[in-house]
C-alpha cells in the first residue's frame, strides 16, 4: 500500500493472491473495499492511533505489529487480554533489524532492540496477549543479503525466547527492501539484484524457519510495481541561458563554440510524481517519444547542457541537472520509465498542479 495505492494495482495483487501491509485506517478501508478478506491484511504500524486500531478490529483484522511498550498498553486498554468476540488478536514483534547496508535506514523510526524484545515477551505474557511471530525491515534500497541474513538470524533468537514463556511462534515477516526495476548498489559493494537476494537468504530461511512449522510472508512492493509505470511528460515552456560555463557536448564538433544552455519546463515535478527524487533518492532518466519530435532522429541531433524543471514556481522544482539533450520543442513529449515504487502515492497538488491520470494497458 505505501509504494503505490493505485486501484488498479491493488486488484491486480488481489487477482494474484497478495495480502496486505497496511499503515493506517484509511489503507484497511481501501483494501476491504475491494472484496479482500480481514485475515489477508496485516495493520502493520507499529506505531497506531486508538482510533485505527479500533477500526481496525472491528472490521475484522486480527494481525497487527508492535515494537513498544506503550502499544501493547494501548491495545490491552482497548482489548483486555488482547481479545474480542472470543477471538485473540495476533501481535507481531517488529525487531530492530541489520539495516547498514540500505540507502533509507528505517532503524531510527521502528524496529525493538534484541535486550527490549525480551522485555516485550514478558509483557505480552503478564498481559495475556497472544504473540504470534516477528517482522522486521532492513530499510529501503537494500544493496546486501548480509542486511537480511543477520536479522533473520536475530529473529531466531528473538523466536526461541517467546516460545519459551509458551508462545506458538507461526510467522516471520521479512519485510521490504526489496529491489525493483533494477538492482541495487552501495557502499563497496557490486549491484545486487532481488534474484541474488533470494537465493543467499533461502538457505539461512530454510534452516531456522522450517516451511512445516513457521508461515514467511514479506512486503516486496517496489518489485511488484516498480516497472508497471511508465510517466509521459511534456514540455510547456522553455529558456535559452547564454553562458560560457554551460558548453555543448564535445560532439557533434561543429556545435562546440555555441554555449547556449536550454532550461526546459516540464509538465510534472518533483510534487508530483517526481517526489521519489527527494523521498526515495531516484536519479530518473528522460526518453523521447520518437512521434513527438521533428523528423530528424532524435539519436543523431546534437546535444546541449541542460536542465529540467517541474512545473511550479518553487525553483526546488528540478528534475534533472546538467543533463545532456537535444534541442527541444514546446510540446514536446518525453517519458520516464520505472515510475511505479514511491511516485503517484505521495504526489500532491502543490500550486495547483494536479498528478498525472492514469491510463492502463494489459498485455
Amino acid at each position: 500500500m505505501k509504494c503505490n495505492p493505485d486501484e488498479a494495482i491493488l486488484k491486480t495483487l488481489k487477482v494474484c493472491g497478495c495480502g496486505y501491509d497496511c499503515a493506517s485506517q484509511d489503507e484497511i478501508q481501501k483494501v476491504l473495499a475491494l472484496g479482500v478478506s480481514p485475515s489477508d491484511i496485516i495493520f502493520a504500524n507499529p506505531c497506531k492511533s486508538k482510533a485505527h486500531i479500533r477500526y481496525a478490529v472491528e472490521s475484522g483484522v486480527r494481525m497487527m505489529t508492535f515494537d513498544n511498550v506503550s502499544e501493547l498498553r494501548k491495545i490491552n486498554d482497548l482489548y483486555p487480554g488482547g481479545k474480542i468476540n472470543g477471538e485473540s488478536l495476533q501481535l507481531v514483534l517488529r525487531i530492530l533489524p541489520d539495516d547498514t547496508h540500505s540507502t533509507m535506514p528505517f532503524g531510527s523510526k521502528f524496529g525493538a532492540h534484541y535486550k527490549d524484545c525480551l522485555k516485550l515477551i514478558e509483557l505480552a505474557k503478564e498481559l495475556g496477549l497472544e504473540l504470534v511471530g516477528v517482522s522486521f525491515h532492513v530499510g529501503s534500497g537494500c544493496y546486501s543479503a548480509d542486511g537480511y541474513i543477520n536479522t533473520i538470524k536475530m529473529a531466531k533468537r528473538v523466536f526461541e525466547k517467546a516460545e519459551e514463556r509458551g508462545f506458538n511462534m507461526k510467522l516471520l515477516d521479512i519485510g521490504g527492501g526489496w529491489p525493483g526495476s533494477e538492482g541495487i548498489s552501495g557502499g563497496d559493494t557490486n549491484v545486487i539484484y532481488f534474484s541474488e537476494i533470494a537465493a543467499k537468504i533461502t538457505p539461512t530461511l530454510d534452516e531456522l524457519f522450517p516451511k512445516d512449522k513457521v508461515t514467511i510472508i514479506s512486503e516486496p512492493g517496489r518489485f511488484f510495481v516498480s516497472e508497471c509505470m511508465t510517466l509521459a511528460v511534456t514540455v510547456i515552456s522553455r529558456r535559452m541561458k547564454e553562458d560560457e560555463d554551460y558548453p555543448v557536448s564535445p560532439v557533434p564538433v561543429a556545435q562546440i563554440n555555441n554555449p547556449t544552455k536550454y532550461l526546459y519546463y516540464v509538465s510534472d515535478g518533483i510534487y508530483g510524481s517526481f517526489n521519489s527524487i527527494m523521498f526515495d533518492h531516484a536519479h530518473p532518466i528522460p526518453e523521447f517519444l520518437a512521434s513527438s519530435v521533428d523528423s530528424c532522429k532524435i539519436e543523431s541531433r546534437p546535444t546541449y547542457m541542460s536542465k529540467l524543471f517541474g512545473p511550479t514556481c518553487d525553483s526546488m522544482d528540478v528534475i534533472c541537472k546538467d543533463i545532456e539533450l537535444p534541442e527541444l520543442e514546446v510540446g514536446d513529449w518525453l517519458y520516464f520509465r520505472n515510475m511505479g515504487a514511491y511516485t503517484k502515492a505521495a504526489a500532491s497538488s502543490f500550486n495547483g498542479f494536479q498528478p498525472p491520470k492514469s491510463h492502463y494497458v494489459m498485455s
